[in-house]
Order: structure tokens, then C-alpha cells, then sequence
């Protein structure tokens, strides 16, 4: 049965009466009255009677269905779709592009930006079904656009929309929540084209439902060009906001270790970074940190954060045993719960064994820098060096010592040179202390190579530094770098204490060969560099210019600086573990492992393993190299574990973190004003979730035939008006006017 948009106008449909009304009370006003000239005109009248009578008849139907046709459309008639589906010409293609990033889920009151999305997907869902012409249904959310080994999977894909979508469309939308993701509108608007292909046969309306956050929006180049070609291409755009305001969110945006030893029972220092998104300050910020899942006691508290500006703070941990560990630091719930958490994986090693390469026969060097590292007493350093002869470089590897000290080099041999550039090239560090053996020719053309090698900068003969007799500035002065840090300025007035009598001067033309860039850590009174590092692959190397045994200084006799300054070098040239790197979530993890002591087997362990268990995971190897295993479900921040297992039978544990992007957290937003501003000149449509509804002629079910019986309406007014033309009588011209002589 046909439906109504407007049922209750149905009560003026007896209207259509009316003309028969009027017809009747018309024909009682008329009274017969005999005329003789009358007698002439009925005989002609009987001949033309049936006519006649047939043109009153049309006529009164006209005007009758006039009425009925007038209260019809007013009421809006709609068909059921089963009646009407042959009237379709082209299919309604509905694509929605559903932001499930981890800023949907700003929540305000007892609902949130995801809810509402949510909602608008729904009543659209509704009204396709309702809708008599053919419709298809895409749904494709931020997060799931070209995942790295299923590719881009949407929750539907060009699905048949049949009466019963509603409840199918309510079963995939119900489990949907925003992800920890940061993942944005460009790569789903590119997926549209690459899935959808061309859309000459269907009439296409891409909805892009999500909250417009002005990280995303504020430089629009690369999204204009995808929704100009997504207009183009005929489609029609809808821009369907589902945030009404910006809110303040506090986020940890770092956690790392600080440049400390790690050893088993050495403190370590770690830095919390949390941001303030919103536009007032916060004060009296609470963090709580835990150590392997126990509250750290006390916990942190940063005094204020100014609106839009990070703050840190400082926290020392202590690790009884050595191994990786777990470090999770929250804040107290806000608007955004993604980025109140942010997690970290320290590995600690029992001991921290570094290498001191010493080509002094006396090893003075040696005795002072091994006395620094490792001083003895109630607090232990964590270090453990090692004094070799430079042949040991050629004979041994290198890669279990997190650092490696030179110490007063004369020539080293080529296997030698090639094990260091390997041994820093891979993540680890170099310091090397100049002296009386040093040959600059050597260094330039075996160390340094033209900026080629790991050595800084070319270097020239010795030089001696004159002495003050005045004594009005120190002969070093040091920087903010990490290894001087603490003794820069004013703090620490042992640095001041320092003399040097002799160092090795740069090449006088050195910044201007090209070389690689180079950091002054340290320089002299007479503004020599004394300290110098760069960077050589993955690893640092720090070089310093005169002796490290009290030779040509007096540095390392009795100086509580020296000490601190190098057990801070030790620190920043330690090996950082790779599992120090935290993963963005989203990532997929990777494994690489030697066939020779792993089993294929590995047993990989997610942050929701209550929830979804992980299967084991079988690695494979392409012609003989090594395992490979990849985990692509790292969808959530957390802690996930692989349990690998040995060839000797023992197993192996190994732990990453996975955190948030934390810019995500950044809810400042795009109105509508502004959206239509960036977006000027391609023709898109605005609205708000919660007001967001089809234009009425979208909304009702079925076939909508107002827009026909207007033009029905039109057609029995003109036919009508012709008709009642036709049945009344109209003297000719000729009449009329011997009628109005005759009359004169």
C-alpha cells in the first residue's frame, strides 16, 4: 500500500465534491420558464445534447480531480519500493569514510565523537533501505586503508542495500570503536578511486564522517586534490562534523631513559614529556609511573604546564636484576584516554663492558679513564673496562662492549681502522684521547680519509697553549652538550680549576673542505676546539684533543670534574638497544632471526591477548638466510612479547613498546567557516552530526511522487481551462458587432 509523508491532509481529499456541490446548487437556482423563441433553440439543442453533456461531464471530472490531485500532493504520496524498482534508472552508491582515529573518541557528557558517528552511518543506513531506487553501501574506516598485509579492508564493500540492511548494517557498526591510531582522511580519500574504479553507471555520494582537527586540515593541498577529483568525477561530497568544540587534553608525549649507565643495580634516570593541548594552564600534574606493573613510590608531579606547551620531569628507577623491563607512565583521565598512557622497554645488562685500546707503554691513560669509570666504594658504576694493546682490534670483535676508548694512538692497522668504522657504523661509541704519539699524517689519511672516514676533522701539529699569567678566564671552557651538561656555567666551579699546557691543533683550512658536520663539545681559552664529535653511520664519535693522562693537562689529577665528565662520555657513547626504540602503533613488528640457534616457532603476545589470543607464528626463510616473522595485529599501545625458542631447548623473551602518535591528541579543530574556506571552490556539502538528515526528497521511503503530481496538477488546470473554453459559448466576431449596431 502507497505511504504519506503528510497523511493527516489525507482528510481533504472529500473536497473533490466540492465541483459536484457547486454543480447541483447551481442547477437549483434555475426556474423553467417557456419562451416562444426558446422552441427554435431546444430543437437545436437536442441535436447537440449528448455532446454537450459529455464536455459538462469532462469538465466536472477535471475540476474534481484538480482537487484530488492538490490534496495528494500536498500530502506526498510515496509508493512501496517493490512496485516501483522497474522506475530506477541508476544505482545510489552511499561511500562512507568513517574517521575511527584515536581523537574520535573525545568524550563530553555521557556521549562521545565516535557515538555520534556512528548515528549519522546509521541513519543513513536507514534511509537507503527505505529507498525505492537501487542502492549499494560502502563503509571504510581511517585505520583500515592500506594496512600493511591485508591491504585496505573496508567493513563493507559496494554491499546491496535491501530492506533488511538496517539490522545488518547495526551488526558490523556495534563492535566498531575508535582506534589508537592517527590515521587520516588523505589515504582513505586516495582508496576511494583504487576500490570504487569508475562510477559512470551509478550515482555516488562519499560522506567523509569525522571530527576535522586542524593538524590534519591546516595545510589542505594534497585533500583538496583528492575531493576535486572525487568531484570530478561526478560524485557528490558530504563534510558531516562530529565534535562541536575543542576541549583541553593533557598527553605523554615522551618516555625515555636519560644518558645514564645502565647496569643491574645503578640508578637510572628517566624523563616523563607531557603536553598541554588545551588553552589554560594546568597545574599540579600527577603521573604515576610503574616499574614491571608496580607503582613506582611517590610518583611524579609537574608543577604547571603552560597552554600548548610541554613540561618534564625527571624520575630515578633502580633495577635489581638485569634484563629488559617494563616502565608505563599514566595521567588522570581526560577528554582523550589514548594518550594518558605511554609505555617503554629498558634493557639492563648486568654489567657495562667497554674496551680501552691504550698505545702508551706506560698505560697511563689507561690507569686514570679505568679509575673514572669504575671508582669502587659503596655505590657501584655498573662499568667493567677492559685495557688492551691496539692489536687486540684486529684479533677480537668488538660488539660486546658498549663503547671504545683510543687512547694516545700512534698507527693503527688497516683491519683495525675497518673493525671501528663497522663496530660505530652499527650504533656504538667512539672516544678517542690525542697525544704525544699522535701522527697527523696518519690521522688525515687513514682516520679521516677526506671526511670519509670515522676520525672528525683533519688535524694538524701540536701546539702549546701560553700561559695566563693573569688568570683571567680558564683554559676550558665546555658547553650545554650531554657530557659537560652538568658542569657547565656556575654549578660546578671544579671545571674552571682545569690547565692545559698542550694540545693538537685542527687543520687551519678544516671547515671549509666539506667535511662532515661537526659538534664543539669543548674548546680553549684561545678558542681552539679541544673537544670535537660527529656522527659516523648509526654511532657517535667524540675526539679530544689533548692527552687523557695528566701529561699535557692536569684534567684527570685529583679533579672531581674529570670523573663526572666521563662517566657522562661513557653514558652518552653507550650502545642503545633496539628495544629502547618505541614503535608507533599500527607498525608491524619484525623479526630477524639466525636459523642456527632459533627454531621456526614464535609465540607472539598483544597488550589484548585476554581478549584475542595470538596464534603462533611460523617463520620462514628464502634461500638459506635468515628467519623472518612479522606481526601485523599491533593495532593497540601496550607491551607485546615474542616467545621464541632456542635450538639448544631453552626459550628466549623479548619485549617491545608500542605507543600512540601523540600529536593525535591535539583536539583543536576546523568549524565549518573554516572548512568552507579552505575547500572554496569545490562544491561540498557542510553539516553537524547531530542535525545532519537527507534533503526531503532522500529521506522518504519509497518513490516520491510529489514532484509528478505537480505536474499532473498543471496539466487538468490547462486541460480544464481549455474545456470550459470549449463547452461556454462564444458569439464570432462578425456577431458581436452587427449585435452592437443593431443595439445602437
Amino acid at each position: 500500500m502507497p505511504s504519506f509523508v503528510h497523511p493527516l491532509l489525507l482528510w481533504g481529499l472529500p473536497a473533490v465534491l466540492l465541483p459536484v456541490v457547486i454543480h447541483l446548487i447551481n442547477m437549483l437556482r434555475h426556474r423553467r420558464v417557456r419562451w416562444a423563441a426558446m422552441e427554435f433553440l431546444l430543437v437545436s439543442h437536442k441535436k447537440n445534447r449528448t455532446w454537450v453533456l459529455l464536455k459538462d461531464m469532462l469538465l466536472l471530472a477535471l475540476r474534481m480531480a484538480v482537487v484530488a490531485v492538490l490534496v495528494l500532493a500536498v500530502a506526498k504520496p510515496r509508493l512501496p519500493a517493490n512496485w516501483t524498482d522497474w522506475l530506477a534508472k541508476t544505482t545510489t552508491h552511499h561511500i562512507i569514510l568513517l574517521d575511527d582515529s584515536y581523537s574520535m573518541s573525545d568524550r563530553w557528557g555521557d556521549t562521545d565523537a565516535m557515538a555520534r558517528a556512528k548515528a549519522v552511518v546509521a541513519r543513513i543506513g536507514e534511509m537507503a533501505s527505505r529507498a525505492i531506487q537501487a542502492q549499494r553501501f560502502t563503509l571504510l574506516r581511517f585505520s583500515r586503508v592500506g594496512q600493511t598485509v591485508l591491504g585496505t579492508q573496508p567493513d563493507l564493500f559496494q554491499e546491496a542495500v535491501g530492506p533488511d540492511f538496517g539490522q545488518r548494517l547495526h551488526e558490523v557498526l556495534n563492535p566498531i570503536s575508535a582506534s589508537q591510531t592517527a590515521a587520516g582522511p588523505a589515504p582513505a580519500l586516495e582508496a576511494i578511486g583504487q576500490l570504487m574504479g569508475d562510477g559512470a553507471a551509478e550515482h555516488r555520494i562519499v560522506y567523509l564522517v569525522s571530527d576535522f582537527r586542524t593538524r590534519q586540515w591546516q595545510d589542505a593541498r594534497q585533500l583538496r586534490q583528492h575531493l576535486q577529483e572525487l568531484q570530478q568525477s561526478g560524485a557528490r561530497i558530504r563534510l558531516i562534523q562530529c565534535v562541536d568544540q575543542a576541549r583541553p587534553n593533557l598527553a605523554i608525549t615522551e618516555l625515555v631513559p636519560g644518558d645514564d649507565t645502565r647496569a643491574a643495580g645503578v640508578p637510572l634516570s628517566m624523563e616523563v614529556a607531557v603536553q598541554n593541548f588545551g588553552l589554560a594552564p594546568v597545574k599540579d600534574v600527577p603521573v604515576l609511573i610503574l616499574v614491571d606493573g608496580q607503582p613506582l613510590p611517590g610518583g611524579a608531579t609537574i608543577a604547571e604546564i603552560p597552554p600548548g606547551r610541554v613540561a618534564k620531569t625527571r624520575l630515578a628507577v633502580q633495577f635489581a636484576k638485569a634484563g629488559q623491563h617494563r616502565i608505563e607512565a599514566r595521567l588522570e583521565l581526560d577528554a582523550v584516554a589514548a594518550d594518558n598512557a605511554r609505555y617503554a622497554v629498558i634493557d639492563i645488562p648486568p654489567a657495562v663492558p667497554v674496551l680501552i685500546i691504550d698505545d702508551d707503554p706506560e698505560s697511563r691513560g689507561a690507569w686514570y679513564l679505568s679509575a673514572a669509570l669504575a671508582p669502587g666504594g659503596p655505590v657501584p658504576s655498573g662499568i667493567s673496562p677492559r685495557i688492551e694493546a691496539p692489536r687486540y682490534l684486529s684479533l677480537n670483535p668488538l660488539e660486546g662492549y658498549q663503547a671504545v676508548y683510543l687512547l694516545n694512538i700512534g698507527r693503527l692497522e688497516s683491519s683495525a681502522i675497518d673493525a671501528l668504522e663497522r663496530y660505530v657504523a652499527s650504533g656504538h661509541g667512539l672516544a678517542v684521547f690525542l697525544g704525544d704519539r699522535c701522527q697527523p699524517k696518519f690521522v688525515n689519511d687513514e682516520l679521516y680519509r677526506g671526511g670519509k672516514g670515522f676520525f672528525p676533522v683533519p688535524v694538524a701539529n701540536q701546539e702549546d697553549l701560553p700561559l695566563d699569567r693573569l688568570e683571567q678566564a680558564p683554559d676550558l671552557e665546555v658547553g650545554r652538550h650531554p657530557v659537560f651538561q652538568v658542569l657547565a656555567g656556575s654549578r660546578n666551579p671544579f671545571i674552571s680549576t682545569v690547565n692545559v699546557s698542550r694540545y693538537i691543533a685542527l687543520a687551519k683550512d678544516w671547515q671549509k673542505q666539506g667535511g662532515p658536520r661537526v659538534e664543539v663539545l669543548a674548546r680553549l681559552r684561545n678558542g681552539a676546539p679541544l673537544a670535537v664529535e660527529r656522527s659516523f653511520g648509526e654511532g657517535r664519535v667524540v675526539v679530544f684533543l689533548s692527552t687523557l693522562a695528566p701529561v699535557w693537562n692536569n684534567w684527570a689529577r685529583g679533579n672531581p670534574s674529570f670523573v663526572v665528565a666521563m662517566q657522562r662520555l661513557q653514558a652518552y657513547l653507550a650502545w642503545r638497544p633496539k628495544a629502547d626504540v618505541s614503535l608507533r602503533v599500527g607498525e608491524p613488528l619484525e623479526l630477524r632471526l639466525d636459523p642456527a640457534r632459533y627454531a621456526p616457532q614464535i609465540r607472539f603476545t598483544t597488550p589484548v591477548e585476554s581478549k584475542t589470543p595470538t596464534p603462533s607464528v611460523e617463520a620462514s626463510s628464502l634461500s638459506g638466510g635468515p628467519l623472518v616473522a612479522s606481526l601485523a595485529a599491533t593495532g593497540n599501545a601496550g607491551f607485546y612479547e615474542a616467545t621464541l625458542h632456542r635450538t639448544d631447548g631453552t626459550k628466549e623473551v623479548r619485549t617491545w613498546a608500542y605507543n600512540v602518535e601523540p600529536d593525535e591528541g591535539d583536539l583543536r579543530m576546523f568549524d565549518i567557516p573554516q572548512l568552507s574556506s579552505v575547500l572554496e571552490g569545490i562544491r561540498v556539502e557542510f553539516a553537524r552530526a547531530e542535525e545532519f538528515s537527507y534533503a526531503a526528497e532522500e529521506q522518504e521511503p519509497g518513490g516520491h511522487l510529489g514532484h509528478m503530481l505537480i505536474l499532473i496538477l498543471v496539466f487538468l488546470l490547462i486541460a480544464e481551462q481549455i474545456l470550459a473554453w470549449s463547452a461556454s459559448y462564444h458569439p464570432a466576431a462578425r456577431q458581436r458587432t452587427l449585435a452592437q449596431g443593431g443595439a445602437a
